[in-house]
């Protein structure tokens, strides 16, 4: 049973991947199960408490009519930011389809995203996280949180199996030189593997620049300005503001980070890493790298997303990176720790520094919580983009000067990571019911039918 660097690293749109590209999914595999004329879609818990700020709803039409998330048009309809009827029609490769659409805002028990449609059959599926999928079913058989819930490859037997720190520490190679003889066992062609990384490679650079060359004003009501463009003439010397000494480094890591998470607030193509919602972490430290370290290159690019692939997985199997399932910190916690050993192990980290990196990243942001305010992912989300980018850059840092010999472990703290988030209330996470969310008065997103 495996995971894939692949499947963590995907093309999507935003502005969530748990909410947008995992519901998107969920429909196209119910109609391709169950052609249907007419589907009745039943939007549970967190995907109705934040459905209309995440656009769960245009999400679930467009791929009950064929789009899916790597190849979908930005501007497909239902456009961005439309108003989307409870009744109504909707048209795309596969035809016109008719629909009714509510939002019961009461989780199921089993799982706090999912959606239910009801056409020619009925089908039950959950959301678990950077855009993975199960069907209610697969939900009952795979057991509780942190038991291996994101295995999608359950035919392949790995070469160097691992669902741990430790057992992959064990190995005394590098994650990524661990990683590429697990890939091959998956794929069968590495370079193919390569390919996709330099795909994603090549979108986050996209992402960034698109950003940084988009002012305006993001969708949703709550008129939060794109800051990109301002920050970018900022760095660039066309502002004359007074910051302190110098840490112009800094600077370039949160225009980088602003830059893509604005345009995944604005529904733009993004690269999942390992969430939308904290997609600009991964990309802000490798233009980081990029730009303030000697020889980065396309082959150090491969190394950065194999060895942070390899933490994503460890976390995604023993805890989750969903934020409706533990917060915040199953996708901003998540990102830093990935991003924090992905940059270790290009600074030439040994594989002890790079698990103690990824250690350090993901113990300070245990206990963050997810309460976007309006079911946007917008305030805190993109400023907490910027700071987790920074945190993994210092948590590389710390790791590649210290010998690795850590008395805290990457696993204890996954370990308490799951056990947060099992513990937080659940208004706390990703339903807007409570923290941030309620400081501005802003109204609950999801409209009861």
């Amino acid at each position: 049973m495996a995971i894939s660097v692949v499947d963590l690293f995907s093309v999507g749109i935003g502005p969530s991947s748990s909410h947008t590209v995992g519901p998107m999914r969920t429909a196209l595999e119910f109609i391709k199960h169950s052609p249907s004329e007419h589907v009745d879609i039943v939007l549970h818990g967190s995907l109705a408490a934040t459905g209309k700020g995440h656009s769960t709803d245009r999400a679930v039409l467009l791929g009950l009519v064929g789009w899916e998330p790597t190849t979908v048009p930005i501007d497909a309809a239902p456009i961005p930011g439309a108003p989307i009827p409870a009744e109504g029609t909707v048209s795309g490769p596969l035809g016109t389809i008719s629909y009714s659409l509510t939002f019961d805002p009461t989780p199921l028990k089993e799982h706090p995203n999912a959606v239910t449609f009801k056409g020619s059959s009925t089908r039950t599926y959950l959301s678990v996280g950077g855009g993975f999928i199960l069907s209610l079913e697969e939900l009952l058989d795979r057991g509780p949180l942190g038991s291996g819930a994101s295995t999608v490859h359950p035919e392949v037997v790995l070469t160097k199996p691992f669902k741990t720190a430790a057992q992959l520490l064990s190995f005394e190679e590098d994650f990524a030189k661990v990683m590429e003889v697990n890939e091959t066992a998956i794929h069968g062609d590495i370079n193919k593997v390569y390919a996709h990384l330099d795909h994603v490679w090549k979108i986050m650079q996209d992402c960034v620049a698109q950003g940084i060359a988009t002012p305006g004003t993001l969708p949703g009501g709550l008129n939060v300005s794109r800051r990109a463009p301002m920050v970018h003439d900022l760095v660039k010397g066309k502002h004359n503001i007074a910051l302190g000494s110098s840490l112009d480094a800094m600077e370039w890591v949160n225009l980088y980070a602003l830059a893509v998470n604005e345009e995944n607030a604005a529904g733009g193509r993004v690269v999942t890493a390992p969430t939308n919602g904290a997609a600009g972490i991964i990309p802000a430290v490798m233009h980081y790298a990029r730009d303030f370290l000697a020889g980065f290159d396309g082959e150090k690019a491969r190394i950065f997303l194999m060895t942070a692939g390899a933490v994503g997985i460890i976390i995604k199997e023993n805890a989750s990176i969903s934020g409706a399932e533990v917060g915040c910190q199953g996708e901003v916690g998540s990102a830093s720790a990935m991003a924090a050993a992905g940059l270790c192990a290009v600074l030439g980290g040994n594989p002890q520094q790079v698990e103690n990196a990824a250690e350090i990243a993901l113990e300070h942001n245990l206990g963050l919580t997810c309460d976007p305010v309006g079911g946007l992912v917008q305030i805190p989300c993109i400023e907490r983009n910027a700071i987790g980018a920074v945190k993994a850059i210092n948590a590389a840092r710390l790791a590649r000067i210290g010998e690795g010999n850590n008395r805290v472990s990457l696993d204890d703290v996954v370990v308490t990571m799951a056990a947060t988030g099992r513990d937080m209330l659940t208004k706390y996470k990703e339903t807007s019911m409570g923290g941030l969310a309620t400081t501005l008065g802003f109204p609950v997103n999801y409209t009861e039918c």
